[in-house]
Protein backbone atom coordinates (compact mmCIF):
# COMPACT_ATOMS: atom_id res chain seq x y z
CA UNK A 1 0.00 0.00 0.00
CA UNK A 2 1.61 3.65 -1.27
CA UNK A 3 1.70 6.46 1.27
CA UNK A 4 -0.26 9.51 0.08
CA UNK A 5 1.61 12.19 -0.67
CA UNK A 6 0.81 15.20 1.47
CA UNK A 7 1.00 18.72 0.57
CA UNK A 8 4.13 20.34 1.96
CA UNK A 9 2.43 23.33 4.38
CA UNK A 10 4.20 26.20 5.84
CA UNK A 11 5.05 26.05 9.55
CA UNK A 12 2.85 27.42 12.08
CA UNK A 13 2.97 30.92 13.27
CA UNK A 14 3.75 29.34 16.70
CA UNK A 15 6.28 26.61 15.62
CA UNK A 16 8.18 29.59 14.32
CA UNK A 17 8.26 31.30 17.32
CA UNK A 18 9.54 28.12 19.41
CA UNK A 19 12.16 27.76 17.01
CA UNK A 20 13.31 31.06 17.09
CA UNK A 21 13.44 30.79 21.13
CA UNK A 22 14.99 27.71 20.78
CA UNK A 23 17.90 29.30 18.29
CA UNK A 24 18.00 32.07 21.32
CA UNK A 25 18.51 29.98 24.31
CA UNK A 26 21.47 27.87 22.32
CA UNK A 27 23.70 31.02 22.84
CA UNK A 28 22.84 31.60 26.99
CA UNK A 29 25.49 29.57 27.72
CA UNK A 30 27.72 31.94 27.45
CA UNK A 31 26.46 34.57 29.09
CA UNK A 32 28.01 33.82 32.17
CA UNK A 33 31.28 35.34 30.83
CA UNK A 34 28.98 38.85 30.25
CA UNK A 35 28.84 38.56 34.48
CA UNK A 36 32.17 37.55 34.95
CA UNK A 37 34.42 39.57 33.01
CA UNK A 38 37.89 39.32 35.59
CA UNK A 39 38.12 34.94 34.68
CA UNK A 40 37.47 34.28 31.17
CA UNK A 41 35.99 31.08 30.32
CA UNK A 42 35.58 28.46 28.03
CA UNK A 43 33.46 30.22 24.75
CA UNK A 44 33.42 33.49 26.25
CA UNK A 45 32.11 35.45 23.05
CA UNK A 46 32.90 39.21 25.57
CA UNK A 47 35.71 41.53 26.40
CA UNK A 48 37.45 41.16 29.69
CA UNK A 49 37.18 43.67 32.27
CA UNK A 50 40.76 44.46 32.51
CA UNK A 51 42.74 44.91 35.25
CA UNK A 52 43.15 48.64 35.70
CA UNK A 53 40.74 52.05 36.16
CA UNK A 54 41.28 52.29 31.84
CA UNK A 55 40.51 49.24 31.25
CA UNK A 56 36.77 49.92 32.92
CA UNK A 57 36.11 52.49 30.88
CA UNK A 58 37.17 50.87 27.52
CA UNK A 59 35.11 47.87 28.84
CA UNK A 60 32.04 49.64 30.04
CA UNK A 61 32.21 52.28 26.74
CA UNK A 62 32.26 48.87 24.93
CA UNK A 63 29.13 47.17 27.08
CA UNK A 64 26.97 51.20 26.60
CA UNK A 65 27.69 50.63 22.66
CA UNK A 66 26.69 46.81 22.54
CA UNK A 67 23.51 47.53 24.93
CA UNK A 68 22.44 50.64 22.21
CA UNK A 69 23.24 48.34 19.67
CA UNK A 70 20.83 45.54 21.23
CA UNK A 71 17.92 47.77 21.34
CA UNK A 72 18.24 49.08 18.00
CA UNK A 73 18.46 45.39 16.67
CA UNK A 74 15.17 44.63 19.08
CA UNK A 75 13.22 47.52 17.32
CA UNK A 76 14.09 46.93 13.93
CA UNK A 77 13.73 43.23 13.60
CA UNK A 78 10.66 43.55 15.98
CA UNK A 79 9.32 45.80 13.21
CA UNK A 80 10.32 43.51 10.30
CA UNK A 81 9.13 39.82 12.01
CA UNK A 82 5.88 41.90 13.33
CA UNK A 83 5.28 43.00 9.49
CA UNK A 84 5.99 40.12 8.55
CA UNK A 85 3.37 37.67 10.60
CA UNK A 86 1.03 41.04 10.43
CA UNK A 87 0.82 41.68 6.53
CA UNK A 88 1.59 38.10 4.89
CA UNK A 89 0.09 37.17 1.73
CA UNK A 90 -2.01 34.54 3.50
CA UNK A 91 -4.27 37.05 5.40
CA UNK A 92 -4.94 38.57 2.09
CA UNK A 93 -2.62 41.33 2.84
CA UNK A 94 -1.59 43.66 -0.49
CA UNK A 95 1.13 45.57 -1.31
CA UNK A 96 0.02 49.33 -1.04
CA UNK A 97 1.85 50.52 -4.79
CA UNK A 98 1.00 54.44 -4.29
CA UNK A 99 2.74 54.70 -0.59
CA UNK A 100 5.79 56.80 -1.38
CA UNK A 101 7.10 58.56 1.73
CA UNK A 102 6.34 59.60 5.10
CA UNK A 103 7.64 62.89 6.24
CA UNK A 104 7.48 62.26 10.10
CA UNK A 105 9.36 59.21 10.05
CA UNK A 106 11.60 60.15 7.81
CA UNK A 107 12.49 62.80 10.35
CA UNK A 108 12.57 60.50 13.14
CA UNK A 109 14.05 57.81 11.78
CA UNK A 110 17.26 60.44 11.15
CA UNK A 111 17.29 62.22 13.79
CA UNK A 112 17.13 59.09 16.34
CA UNK A 113 20.47 57.93 14.82
CA UNK A 114 22.23 61.07 15.04
CA UNK A 115 21.42 61.71 18.55
CA UNK A 116 22.54 58.27 19.31
CA UNK A 117 25.74 59.16 17.53
CA UNK A 118 26.38 62.23 19.45
CA UNK A 119 25.56 60.68 22.53
CA UNK A 120 28.36 57.41 22.25
CA UNK A 121 31.28 60.13 20.43
CA UNK A 122 31.63 62.42 23.70
CA UNK A 123 32.59 59.54 25.98
CA UNK A 124 34.32 58.04 23.30
CA UNK A 125 36.36 61.14 22.40
CA UNK A 126 37.11 61.96 26.16
CA UNK A 127 38.03 58.34 26.81
CA UNK A 128 40.35 58.85 23.51
CA UNK A 129 42.25 61.61 25.19
CA UNK A 130 43.15 59.94 28.07
CA UNK A 131 44.22 57.01 26.47
CA UNK A 132 46.41 58.91 24.60
CA UNK A 133 47.69 61.12 27.72
CA UNK A 134 50.99 59.81 28.83
CA UNK A 135 51.99 62.66 30.87
CA UNK A 136 52.63 61.56 34.41
CA UNK A 137 54.52 58.22 33.74
CA UNK A 138 56.12 56.40 36.71
CA UNK A 139 58.08 54.18 34.49
CA UNK A 140 59.17 53.98 31.00
CA UNK A 141 59.60 50.98 28.64
CA UNK A 142 60.63 50.33 24.99
CA UNK A 143 58.41 47.87 23.43
CA UNK A 144 60.29 46.60 20.14
CA UNK A 145 58.57 43.64 17.51
CA UNK A 146 61.30 41.51 15.83
CA UNK A 147 60.29 38.32 13.91
CA UNK A 148 59.13 36.55 16.39
CA UNK A 149 60.09 37.65 19.65
CA UNK A 150 59.40 40.71 21.85
CA UNK A 151 62.69 42.71 22.99
CA UNK A 152 61.99 45.00 26.49
CA UNK A 153 64.21 48.13 27.49
CA UNK A 154 63.78 49.48 30.89
CA UNK A 155 64.31 53.77 29.99
CA UNK A 156 63.34 55.11 33.55
CA UNK A 157 61.74 54.71 36.87
CA UNK A 158 60.12 57.44 38.68
CA UNK A 159 62.82 60.07 37.33
CA UNK A 160 65.78 58.38 37.42
CA UNK A 161 66.95 56.56 34.11
CA UNK A 162 68.01 52.74 33.93
CA UNK A 163 71.23 51.83 32.65
CA UNK A 164 71.55 48.59 30.81
CA UNK A 165 68.58 46.90 31.63
CA UNK A 166 66.46 44.77 29.04
CA UNK A 167 65.16 41.44 28.28
CA UNK A 168 64.56 39.25 25.48
CA UNK A 169 61.28 37.25 25.46
CA UNK A 170 60.23 34.54 23.28
CA UNK A 171 58.10 31.20 22.99
CA UNK A 172 58.80 28.78 26.26
CA UNK A 173 60.98 26.46 25.57
CA UNK A 174 58.66 23.41 25.79
CA UNK A 175 56.19 25.16 24.01
CA UNK A 176 58.10 25.49 20.90
CA UNK A 177 59.52 22.10 20.71
CA UNK A 178 56.05 21.03 21.19
CA UNK A 179 54.75 23.06 17.87
CA UNK A 180 57.68 21.36 15.98
CA UNK A 181 56.57 18.44 17.08
CA UNK A 182 59.66 17.15 19.00
CA UNK A 183 59.11 13.52 19.64
CA UNK A 184 57.78 12.88 23.53
CA UNK A 185 56.74 16.38 24.05
CA UNK A 186 53.01 16.44 23.43
CA UNK A 187 51.30 20.07 23.78
CA UNK A 188 48.78 18.38 25.99
CA UNK A 189 51.01 18.07 28.65
CA UNK A 190 52.72 21.44 28.88
CA UNK A 191 51.15 23.57 31.83
CA UNK A 192 52.26 25.95 34.43
CA UNK A 193 53.45 25.66 37.92
CA UNK A 194 49.61 26.05 39.10
CA UNK A 195 48.15 23.42 36.56
CA UNK A 196 47.09 25.54 34.00
CA UNK A 197 47.74 24.69 29.93
CA UNK A 198 49.52 27.40 28.48
CA UNK A 199 50.74 25.55 25.33
CA UNK A 200 51.99 28.60 23.11
CA UNK A 201 51.25 31.37 25.98
CA UNK A 202 54.52 31.17 28.26
CA UNK A 203 57.47 32.72 27.35
CA UNK A 204 60.87 32.20 28.65
CA UNK A 205 61.35 35.65 30.28
CA UNK A 206 58.28 38.11 31.16
CA UNK A 207 58.06 41.56 31.05
CA UNK A 208 58.15 42.57 35.31
CA UNK A 209 56.30 46.18 36.24
CA UNK A 210 55.03 47.25 39.16
CA UNK A 211 51.34 47.39 40.51
CA UNK A 212 49.52 50.69 40.93
CA UNK A 213 51.96 52.60 38.64
CA UNK A 214 51.86 54.52 35.36
CA UNK A 215 53.42 52.75 32.67
CA UNK A 216 54.39 54.45 29.07
CA UNK A 217 54.79 51.91 26.52
CA UNK A 218 56.93 52.99 23.80
CA UNK A 219 56.42 50.93 20.96
CA UNK A 220 58.14 49.81 17.83
CA UNK A 221 59.16 47.26 15.45
CA UNK A 222 62.56 46.71 13.48
CA UNK A 223 61.47 45.15 10.63
CA UNK A 224 57.62 44.39 9.98
CA UNK A 225 54.24 45.82 11.69
CA UNK A 226 53.71 43.95 14.72
CA UNK A 227 50.78 44.31 17.27
CA UNK A 228 50.85 44.72 20.94
CA UNK A 229 47.77 43.62 22.40
CA UNK A 230 47.23 42.28 26.19
CA UNK A 231 43.68 42.63 26.63
CA UNK A 232 43.97 43.50 30.49
CA UNK A 233 45.21 47.01 29.48
CA UNK A 234 42.49 47.53 27.34
CA UNK A 235 43.85 49.17 24.35
CA UNK A 236 46.27 47.01 21.34
CA UNK A 237 49.02 49.33 19.63
CA UNK A 238 50.78 48.63 16.47
CA UNK A 239 54.66 48.37 16.34
CA UNK A 240 55.61 50.30 13.15
CA UNK A 241 58.83 50.15 11.99
CA UNK A 242 60.79 53.57 12.20
CA UNK A 243 57.76 54.77 14.31
CA UNK A 244 57.52 55.29 18.44
CA UNK A 245 53.66 54.78 19.07
CA UNK A 246 53.67 55.55 23.24
CA UNK A 247 50.70 54.19 25.20
CA UNK A 248 50.11 54.06 28.82
CA UNK A 249 48.72 50.97 30.78
CA UNK A 250 48.46 50.23 34.75
CA UNK A 251 47.90 46.94 36.38
CA UNK A 252 45.92 47.59 40.21
CA UNK A 253 46.56 43.59 41.11
CA UNK A 254 49.54 41.13 41.10
CA UNK A 255 49.42 38.46 38.75
CA UNK A 256 49.92 37.35 35.29
CA UNK A 257 48.60 38.78 32.28
CA UNK A 258 49.24 37.59 28.74
CA UNK A 259 48.54 38.94 25.39
CA UNK A 260 49.73 38.38 21.94
CA UNK A 261 51.00 39.69 18.18
CA UNK A 262 47.75 41.26 16.94
CA UNK A 263 49.20 41.72 13.75
CA UNK A 264 50.26 39.45 10.95
CA UNK A 265 53.68 39.45 10.46
CA UNK A 266 55.21 36.27 8.93
CA UNK A 267 54.99 32.84 9.42
CA UNK A 268 55.62 32.35 13.28
CA UNK A 269 53.30 35.31 14.21
CA UNK A 270 51.01 32.81 15.98
CA UNK A 271 54.42 32.08 18.16
CA UNK A 272 55.22 35.22 19.70
CA UNK A 273 53.01 36.00 22.97
CA UNK A 274 53.13 38.65 25.28
CA UNK A 275 53.22 38.18 29.05
CA UNK A 276 53.59 40.75 31.77
CA UNK A 277 54.43 39.69 35.70
CA UNK A 278 52.61 42.79 37.99
CA UNK A 279 53.85 42.79 41.35
CA UNK A 280 54.35 45.10 44.23
CA UNK A 281 56.52 47.98 43.88
CA UNK A 282 58.68 46.90 46.58
CA UNK A 283 59.52 43.66 44.90
CA UNK A 284 59.71 45.30 41.80
CA UNK A 285 62.46 47.80 43.08
CA UNK A 286 64.35 44.98 44.37
CA UNK A 287 64.01 43.13 41.23
CA UNK A 288 65.14 46.26 39.40
CA UNK A 289 68.66 46.99 41.88
CA UNK A 290 69.63 43.30 40.93
CA UNK A 291 68.93 43.83 37.47
CA UNK A 292 70.85 47.13 37.47
CA UNK A 293 73.88 45.42 39.71
CA UNK A 294 73.87 42.35 37.13
CA UNK A 295 74.23 45.03 34.22
CA UNK A 296 77.20 46.95 35.85
CA UNK A 297 78.93 44.06 36.97
CA UNK A 298 78.68 42.75 33.27
CA UNK A 299 79.94 46.10 32.04
CA UNK A 300 82.74 46.08 34.31
CA UNK A 301 83.66 42.32 33.18
CA UNK A 302 83.34 43.31 29.05
CA UNK A 303 85.27 46.16 30.12
CA UNK A 304 87.78 44.27 31.81
CA UNK A 305 87.85 41.61 28.68
CA UNK A 306 88.89 44.66 26.59
CA UNK A 307 91.41 45.45 28.32
CA UNK A 308 93.20 42.78 29.00
CA UNK A 309 93.44 41.58 24.72
CA UNK A 310 94.25 44.85 23.88
CA UNK A 311 97.42 44.02 26.11
CA UNK A 312 98.28 41.11 25.10
CA UNK A 313 98.23 42.24 21.78
CA UNK A 314 101.85 42.38 20.44
CA UNK A 315 102.54 46.32 19.57
CA UNK A 316 103.12 46.75 16.18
Amino acid sequence: MTQPVLPTAQPSVSRRVVRALLAMASVLPAFPALANPQHPSAWQINLTRGDSGLSHDVWDLHMAVFWVCVCIGIVVYGVLVYSLFKFRKSKGAKPDTGFTHHTLLEVVWTTIPVLILIGLAYPASRLLVYENNTAGSQLTVKVTGVQWLWRYDYVDYLGQPIRHVGLISKLAEDSNEARQGVPGISPWNIKSKSGVRDYLLNVTEPLVVPTHTKIQFLITSVDVIHGFWVPALGWQADAIPGQIHDAWGEFDNPGTYRGQCAQLCGQDHAYMPIVIKAVPRSEFQQWLADRESKAHMDVISRTAQVVRASETQPQG
